[in-house]
């Protein structure tokens, strides 16, 4: 195993290629087990695309579905989708380190840099303490959440221990992986008036989707912000302003609307409301309808699905980091300084582009792959972007439409999930084989803009 992981890791010239190819075996072998008749309730073969479509919405940390989860997959079908969201969460070249460590208690330098590349570690000195960090923090979580819940459907819904301990493990992983699965066919919704379910798999899903650098930060330096890095300040602050908009915006839209938060005390409101806006951000859990709500409320998911979570974590979407800091970028040039600063920090013009291109690839993408899907199916351009932007920023959210899309618009999903993932850039990096510097500069000329 370690040879062979040593000659797949030799055979690729860039960091970023081994993590999308790792990506991609895990989603082939997942399908792989899927396709067995085993994983299936009714002991018959799931069929090559109803595999192939879960596995790759479990390893990227997705939840869209062709099927009811509980009603389709066995008890082995359902532990494959929850080990495939737990390696999918972690990472994959994360979860190769360990077993690396595991084996040999040594890391060879490419093993550190294709998992640097996958941490977003800035040095390669750290790569091994800081993945044994992100393991042993996210089994600890899981464990908490898993208690939890364990405790509270044995208590409150009268399940036998070793059911609600299933239940409990099963969303405990997906909330913290933000994988979004669920074992009930209208997700959460039951328990919408229920904090200790709700808030419970929400407070997991954003921890997981801070960013481990982030959550490691905070857990040193909580009482003292003034030392926070840069990274930490603008995923905090952007993600409080995400929530809390989030949250006034739902309630604005959904107050009187019969079919979501209408039929709810004020105090249950709030609480849905506040769970509404933090499954955009790349958990896909739903405890309200979401086919049920106004317009306005789909192009406000569309945005907080599109920015998702933290860098370096189990969320998806462009991060917030990169619309924090492109937000910067805007005020900056607005103000028509030279310099992006951050606080008392510069940041260095690479990063700016990067914010740029990351963004633009993003958007591009969203809008080929809706105009795409709009042309294969004959549903309409809000519902079409809306299971665009949940494929591409790894939610799982859906307005029902996801099953009859057809052989070509699962495919262009699943290839959107690969994506949001791995990152467009990330994903970008591996494609770009043959990288030259330039040895010289061209003469400059100044462009209309505007």
């Amino acid at each position: 195993m370690m040879r062979a992981t040593s000659t797949l890791l030799a055979r690729f010239q860039h960091p970023a290629q081994v993590v999308a190819a790792g990506f991609a075996v895990a989603i082939g072998l997942g399908a792989l087990l899927l396709s067995m008749p085993a994983a299936t309730a009714g002991d018959v073969s799931a069929g090559w695309l109803n595999a192939l479509f879960t596995a790759a919405s479990a390893v990227c940390v997705t939840g869209l579905v062709l099927v009811d989860t509980e009603a389709h997959w066995s008890v082995f079908g359902e532990v494959v989708i929850a080990g495939l969201a737990q390696v999918g969460g972690l990472g994959i070249m994360t979860m190769a380190t360990v077993f690396t460590l595991l084996v040999s208690g040594r890391l060879g330098l490419r093993a550190r840099i294709a998992a640097q590349t996958e941490t977003k570690s800035l040095s390669m000195s750290d790569v091994r303490r800081l993945v044994l960090k992100v393991v042993a923090f996210s089994l600890v979580c899981e464990a908490v959440t898993a208690a939890v819940l364990t405790g509270r459907f044995v208590l409150g819904y009268g399940e036998s221990f070793g059911r609600a301990l299933y239940l409990g493990v099963f969303h405990a992983v997906t909330a913290f992986n933000s994988a979004g699965f669920a074992l009930w066919p209208d997700s959460l919704m039951r328990f919408v008036t229920d904090p200790w379910i709700c808030l419970t798999i929400a407070i997991a899903a954003i921890i997981g989707g801070l960013g481990f650098p982030v959550v490691f930060e905070l857990a040193r330096l909580w009482r003292q912000p003034r030392k926070w890095t840069v990274l930490t300040r603008i995923t905090v602050g952007t993600s409080v302003i995400l929530l809390v908009s989030g949250t006034l915006v739902f309630l604005a839209t959904e107050w009187r609307n019969p079919a979501t938060l209408g039929g709810l005390d004020d105090g249950h409101k709030l609480m849905a409301a506040f769970v509404t806006a933090v499954m955009p951000r790349s958990a896909g859990f739903n405890v309200l309808d979401v086919a049920q709500m106004y317009p306005s409320s789909w192009l406000a998911t569309d945005l907080l699905m599109f920015i998702g979570g933290g860098s370096a974590g189990t969320a998806g979407g462009i991060k917030v980091t990169t619309f924090g800091m492109l937000a910067f970028i805007v005020w900056t040039e607005m103000r028509g300084e030279s310099r992006v600063n951050i606080g008392r920090r510069r940041l260095p013009e690479t990063t700016q582009r990067q914010v740029v291109t990351i963004t633009v690839l993003g958007v591009t993408l969203v809008a080929v792959s809706t105009y795409v899907l709009l042309a294969l199916t004959p549903y309409k351009l809000d519902q079409v972007l809306f299971e665009v932007i949940s494929a591409f920023g790894t939610t799982g959210l859906s307005t029902g439409i996801t099953a009859d899309l057809g052989t070509p618009g699962h495919v262009l999903l699943a290839v959107l999930m690969f994506i949001g993932r791995i990152g467009p850039l990330t994903l970008g990096s591996a494609l770009a084989l043959n990288r030259r510097a330039r040895r010289y500069e061209l003469p400059e000329e100044r462009v209309i803009v505007g």
